[in-house]
């Protein structure tokens, strides 16, 4: 089970990344929001693994907190530009490389703190990668998964319009699943966070075929005229289209 959910935590934003509901920041405030989830976890000392790290945001982000960060990514485009921004930053400690989650290549007890940022609902086998995370901790090490979470009230189809989206996408866990398949792998799930993202649909849709960015457009406005839920819950800030997507921060320790 998933113990009981953090007190909000008041997260500042500019004026252009104002929330546009309670509870609910933009993808900017989201980031800084995991990063102060996973401080307490961090040590000078750590040697830390990002999986599906893309560009390595977080692992960029801690890197002048702990040791050493590897940042794993299946995409060598996503890896290149993440090294060439570290670079750019004079980051020295992380290291770029290409690798699977489900399948990782270093020894077991390699790493201090282990993250997963919005990986999981990419995987076919969520399971295998959270027993790969926990096959490399170190007794005792910090495990903090950060995933996009399925909301069975709201209903609709967000599966559906995620994978239009991105065709990678295969599905959304519930936060309490998240944490049994965290627990069964053999970590204590030890503290949580839900919180709504929300994201203009213009940026969120930038890199979807257009076919498909036209079909998740219409039934977002349909939703919003009243029609059938499509579970990505569509809001108009500024006059400018929204979803708002569940997000859930777990952090647990390994055995």
């Amino acid at each position: 089970m998933i113990p009981a959910t953090d007190e909000e935590v008041g997260v500042t934003v500019t004026r252009e990344e104002k929330a546009t509901r309670d509870g609910a920041v933009t993808e900017a405030a989201g980031l800084a929001r995991l990063v102060d989830f996973i401080e307490p976890e961090l040590d000078l000392e750590d040697v830390v693994l990002e999986v599906g790290a893309g560009t390595g945001r977080i692992s960029r982000a801690i890197a002048g907190r702990v040791r050493h960060v590897t940042a794993l990514d299946r995409s060598w485009e996503a890896l290149r530009r993440g090294k060439r921004e570290a670079d750019q930053d004079a980051i020295m400690n992380v290291t770029f490389a290409r690798g699977d989650a489900a399948d990782l290549s270093f020894a077991d007890r390699s790493f201090t703190l282990l993250i997963s940022r919005f990986g999981l609902h990419r995987e076919e086998d969520p399971a295998t990668v959270l027993r790969e995370l926990v096959r490399v901790s170190r007794p005792g090490a910090g495990l903090v998964i950060a995933d996009l979470v399925l909301d069975a009230e709201l209903g609709g189809e967000p599966d559906r319009l995620l994978r239009l989206r991105d065709p990678g996408h295969r599905a959304l866990l519930g936060a309490e699943r998240i944490a049994e398949l965290i627990t069964e792998a053999g970590a204590d799930v030890r503290r949580a966070e839900r919180f709504d993202l929300i994201r203009p649909v213009d940026a969120w849709l930038a890199d979807a075929p257009a076919e498909a960015a036209e079909r998740i457009r219409a039934e977002l406005r349909a939703e919003l005229d009243g029609g059938p839920a499509t579970g990505l819950r569509p809001v108009l800030s500024a006059d400018e289209l929204c979803v708002t997507l569940p997000v859930a921060h777990l952090g647990a320790v390994a055995s």
